[in-house]
């Protein structure tokens, strides 16, 4: 069955086809070594971004400010503290 193209996709739908193919034959390892490949520098640009915008924060702190926008802040601030120290 051949699927819809993507209307957001700016790859070449031939393009797309055979990445589709490679990630079919794809062993299911390294799908999960892509996918924390991925993340990983999803993680690294995120950090990046908040260093850019707090360059006097320790990397300890944008580590906690970046739990705070993925985990929530409530939840955050429960498992870790609060941002600000103070409980």
């Amino acid at each position: 069955m051949k699927e819809a193209p993507d209307p957001a996709s700016d790859r070449d739908p031939k393009a797309e086809q055979v990445m589709l193919e490679i990630y079919r034959r794809m062993p299911p390892w390294r799908k999960v070594e892509l996918l924390e490949d991925a993340n990983r520098t999803a993680r690294l640009l995120a950090l990046a971004g908040l260093a850019a915008r707090h360059p006097q924060e320790s990397p300890e702190r944008l580590r906690r400010r970046l739990l705070g926008l993925t985990l929530g802040e409530d939840l955050a601030s429960d498992v870790y503290g609060p941002l600000d120290g103070r409980r």
